[in-house]
């Protein structure tokens, strides 16, 4: 049963053609739905917006890390790498003459590190430029609505069925007495 499964939680979308608002029937372009599309209710952008209304914006959470937070990990990582790196610096600098090759190795080593440190810092400029993905805005309808809209789906459920079940039966005589 669908409206069993049905949340509370619908997405804005604009249509090509205006239908009547659900609540106010004036024609509008402006549809909530659901994320499958179960339901859906034509709506004024009036609804939307007014704090009084019965359609309100639904609380949004944070899904994933802001380009601030990406930065400010880049940034600590940076520091981090660059810390690590004059360490071993004076660790090299602090052996006595025993040995130039060994220098040399070390030193090989850092300058194939460091390309590699340098690598990721690129590409994570073409990242933060990128724009944000555009979302739907998200309402969740007052409770008495919802059940309206449950209700209303349930019994397009039960019509269904009833036209389905009746398929099998055997029709009623038209014969007059």
């Amino acid at each position: 049963m669908t409206s069993a499964q049905l949340q509370n939680i619908y997405y804005e979308r604009k249509t090509g053609t205006p239908r009547p608002c659900y609540i106010c029937n004036r024609p509008t372009q402006t549809v909530l739905s659901t994320l499958k599309t179960e339901d859906f209710l034509y709506t004024c952008d009036g609804h939307l917006t007014d704090p009084a209304s019965p359609i309100a914006p639904s609380a949004t959470a944070t899904t994933g890390p802001t380009a601030d937070d990406i930065k400010k990990v880049i940034s600590d990582y940076h520091s981090r790498e660059a810390r690590k790196a004059n360490k071993d610096k004076d660790k090299d600098q602090s052996k006595d003459g025993d040995g130039e090759k060994d220098r040399d190795k070390d030193g090989a080593k850092k300058n194939l590190g460091s390309p590699s440190t340098s690598t990721p810092s690129t590409p994570t400029v073409p990242v933060a430029s990128t724009p944000p993905v555009p979302t739907h805005k998200k309402f969740a309808l007052h409770r008495h609505i919802f059940e309206m809209r449950k209700t209303e789906l349930r019994r397009k459920e039960q019509g269904a069925k009833a036209k389905e079940v009746s398929k099998g039966m055997p029709q009623v005589p038209r014969t007059s007495f």
